[in-house]
């Protein structure tokens, strides 16, 4: 049964900003809380790791964050509103440079490093599947899923259904979901959020 924060435990975290109804794993690890914000309707389940970093992460409302995700927003993390990512997705706004040009890792001096570093945008409605990793300058467009174990390195057109290694379109998604939203949306401001 998860256990999680309540709204007094939630406000000493020092996180940047949160909305409404939000729940975060108390087994949730979160460095550099001031550099992440959260909107209404927000769920990050047990061991996930979110590193703040120094442009932090944003994730909108509606967003549910599944067990065992990592977020490094060094470089910039959106999650836009409705957005998810099922358990084991990573990901990366930073990395090592792997080509050997330069050492690797946190212990290393940063002279001697060569981090490539950039934003990650996940539009609204986009999901993606166990397992998948997304590396540092990648926008997927609203409304994209990504399969399970799928490595993102580049953006992704709007309402597409990905997958694979190197990532490809398989086919369009629908947009049925649309009609959802509008409608939830239409209920939360009859029920005054």
């Amino acid at each position: 049964m998860q256990s999680f924060y309540n709204l007094d435990e939630l406000k000493s975290l020092g996180l940047k900003s949160f909305g409404d109804d939000v729940k975060i794993s108390r087994k949730c690890s979160i460095y550099n809380p001031q550099n992440i914000s959260l909107g209404n309707h927000v769920r990050i389940d047990d061991f996930c790791c979110l590193v703040g970093g120094k442009k932090g992460i944003t994730i909108g409302s509606y967003v549910h964050i599944a067990f065992f995700c990592v977020l490094v927003g060094r470089g910039g993390i959106t999650m836009e509103d409705f957005s998810g990512l099922s358990s084991r997705v990573a990901l990366y706004s930073t990395t090592d440079d792997y080509s050997g040009t330069s050492l690797t890792n946190p212990t290393i001096p940063d002279e001697m490093l060569n981090i490539i570093e950039g934003p990650i945008m996940l539009g609204k409605h986009v999901i993606i599947g166990t397992g998948s990793t997304v590396l540092p300058n990648v926008c997927i467009g609203e409304g994209s899923s990504i399969g399970a174990n799928t490595l993102i390195t580049r953006d992704l057109d709007p309402w597409g259904i990905y997958a694979g290694i190197p990532v490809r379109k398989i086919k369009n998604r629908k947009k049925d979901l649309l009609k959802m939203e509008h409608q939830l949306m239409a209920k939360g401001d009859m029920d005054g959020l």
